[in-house]
Parts: C-alpha cells; sequence; structure tokens
C-alpha cells in the first residue's frame, strides 16, 4: 500500500478544520496543516486531532500551497482547503489508487454546496481538480487567488470517481464580500503580468461568464440559487476587469 500526506491550509477555520480533518483520516497516512496565524481556535483544535501542525506567514494561496506542500513526509500529497471534505466514493477511490499508483497525479470532481444547496450544473460543476499528485512531478501555479497544480510535461494524470465536496458560501452576502477580496487579487496579478483589457472586453468577459454557465452550462437548472451563481459570477468577471483597468489608468499605462 503506497502512503499519501494530506495537506492542508488555514486562517480562522475553527467552524470547518474538524470535518475536514475527520474526512481524510481513511486515505491519510500523515496530516500536515499551515496556519496563517489564526486568531480563533484552529491550533487548539488541530493540535487536538493529533496533526502535524505548522505556522507560516502568508503570502498568497500559491505560495503557502507549496509551502505545505514542501513539508509532507511522502511524495504523494493529497492536497485540501479547510472548507472541503472527501466523499465515501472518493474516499474508496483513493484508497483503491493507493493499492499501486499507476499515475502521477489524479484529478476528481468538485461539487460545491452554496448556501445549503449542492451545485450540479453551470460554472461550478464538475468543477474538475488536480489534488492527489506526486509532489517530485508537479507545483501549485496558476494565478492568485485561483491557482491549481502544474504538472511536468512528461506524466501521467488520471481520473477518480466520487466528489471533492466544497461548502463554500453560507450566504449571498458571504460570496459577494468575499469576491470583491478575489477579484482585487485577480486584477492584481494580472496588472503585474502587465494584463490589458479595452472597455468593450470588460463587457465581454462578463457576459460570456454568464451566458456559459447559465446557458451552456446549464446553470438554471440549479433553481433560484443556481441562477443566482450565474449572475454574480458574471459580475464578478465584470468587476476584476474593471478594477484591472483602473489599475493600468492609475499607472498610465
Amino acid at each position: 500500500m503506497e502512503k499519501i500526506s494530506v495537506v492542508i491550509i488555514t486562517y480562522n477555520e475553527e467552524l470547518a478544520i474538524e470535518r475536514c480533518i475527520g474526512s481524510v483520516k481513511r486515505v491519510a497516512d500523515e496530516i500536515v496543516v499551515v496556519d496563517s496565524f489564526s486568531t480563533d481556535k484552529t491550533k487548539e483544535i488541530c493540535l487536538g486531532l493529533g496533526v502535524c501542525f505548522y505556522e507560516h506567514p502568508f503570502e498568497g494561496y500559491i505560495q503557502q500551497k507549496n509551502y505545505a506542500k514542501s513539508l509532507a513526509s511522502f511524495d504523494f500529497v493529497l492536497s485540501l482547503d479547510a472548507d472541503e471534505t472527501l466523499s465515501s466514493e472518493l474516499c474508496n477511490s483513493i484508497l483503491k489508487a493507493k493499492e499501486k499508483f499507476n499515475c502521477d497525479g489524479y484529478v476528481m470532481n468538485r461539487m460545491n454546496n452554496y448556501c445549503g444547496v449542492w451545485i450540479r450544473h453551470g460554472n461550478w460543476y464538475p468543477d474538475r481538480k488536480l489534488r492527489l499528485w506526486n509532489r517530485t512531478k508537479g507545483d501549485w501555479g496558476g494565478r492568485n487567488p485561483h491557482d491549481h497544480v502544474n504538472m511536468r510535461a512528461d506524466t501521467k494524470v488520471g481520473f477518480l470517481k466520487g466528489d471533492l465536496l466544497h461548502y463554500s458560501y453560507i450566504s449571498i452576502e458571504a460570496h459577494i464580500s468575499q469576491f470583491n477580496h478575489f477579484t482585487s487579487t485577480s486584477a492584481h496579478e494580472l496588472f503585474t503580468e502587465n494584463k490589458q483589457i479595452s472597455k468593450i472586453g470588460v463587457f465581454g468577459k462578463g457576459f460570456a461568464t454568464f451566458f456559459k454557465g447559465f446557458f451552456l452550462k446549464l446553470g438554471f437548472l440549479d433553481g433560484y440559487y443556481g441562477v443566482a451563481l450565474c449572475v454574480i459570477n458574471s459580475f464578478a468577471t465584470f468587476m476584476k476587469y474593471m478594477k484591472l483597468r483602473e489599475l493600468n489608468k492609475n499607472a498610465g499605462r
């Protein structure tokens, strides 16, 4: 049987971390938590559950997850956020894969719980993520806060059945509050890469996000909250590029 290090990053996750850790105990040979100096009971809960607990300043999602990965004892790592858990089917798939890893990395579907409702359509499902991989053959990359694992070109990636369950937002207000932070972070990342966008492009990006989620990926089938997600996600896209234009304008570009 192969061994896996589960790695989790946290900040003020006292309401979610025990659920997350409990869901991975069947598959984990080691659980590593890297915390950004939480001010709630996250540290106390983690230490009580017997995980390997570290504290490290937060420099960005990508940087923090790569640091957490570096602390793992085993080459194969399973990376989760504190508000994620493994479904029973996904646990079973991981246990079967552990018998002998025949791939360098594994993709799984992520299903999001939004305001108490599981979202099964739109831009949020299947929301495929590569979360189990040989850490010597891939690193976290992308643009903060939308990170992803980049595997080497010569690697083999497989698929695991079952869902990674993500408890995203408990209310629309919480979603709107968070996307203001996320859109600012995304705009800054684009700005540092000298990205430009026209006024028409700003509106086009927002409309394209709505069209894809609502029509092409059938977001309306998730009812009221599915439609709300399509609207908020398109507005978030619009705001991200509006903020990018503002950054460029202020910099004289």
